[in-house]
């Protein structure tokens, strides 16, 4: 009988077509709680694309959480574990106080990676998963959602905050891009 990890990485396995993942564990900073572990996939969903996804975020209980427990991905244009592990840092640090619902914004503070100004992310569908493909029964009580991270600088956030998510879905940038300039 396979195991909850087990079966989200034989899902992940799946839909990378067998490539070999990196893993990087995250300590929890609590007593008493599990770590994280950052999985990351080099040249997925196409070339030169990093995937990244967490995996222990779900293990956490949220009253927020209904119709499934979240497990985050990020998905850029570069070969850097600082994004892979930059998600699993916040799944750790905020599993009790952030529910990671589309449009939650986050304050990273400070860039996320060496030569990119982003220092944040909002929380949307994943770009890297199809939406049946973003829900994994693990035989919980509730499947995993799988949701996007999409890195956001100050400005961007901002703006989220006043006109919505929507809004800024509609504005001109490149998601996987982490080089680019703000979209507003």
């Amino acid at each position: 009988m396979s195991t909850r990890a087990e079966k989200f990485l034989a899902h992940l396995d799946r839909l990378s077509g067998g490539l070999e993942p990196q893993f990087w564990p995250v300590e929890s900073s609590s007593a008493g709680e599990q770590g994280m572990t950052a999985i990351g996939y080099q040249n997925t969903p196409e070339d030169g694309l990093l995937l990244g996804v967490t995996y222990g975020l779900s293990l956490a209980h949220q009253e927020a959480w209904r119709l499934g427990r979240p497990e985050l991905s990020v998905s850029v244009r570069s070969d850097d574990p600082a994004w892979v592990l930059s998600i699993a840092y916040l799944a750790e640090q905020l599993r009790h106080d952030c529910p990671f619902s589309y449009g939650n914004t986050i304050n990273f503070g400070e860039p996320i990676a060496a030569g990119s100004q982003l220092d944040g992310f909002v929380v949307f569908g994943p770009l890297a998963f199809e939406p049946a493909d973003a829900q994994v029964d693990v035989g919980d009580d509730l499947p995993i959602n799988v949701v996007g991270m999409y890195p956001t600088h100050a400005v961007e956030r901002e703006f989220i905050a006043e006109q919505g998510l929507e809004a800024f879905w509609r504005l001109e940038w490149d998601p996987y891009d982490v080089t680019r300039r703000p979209a507003v």
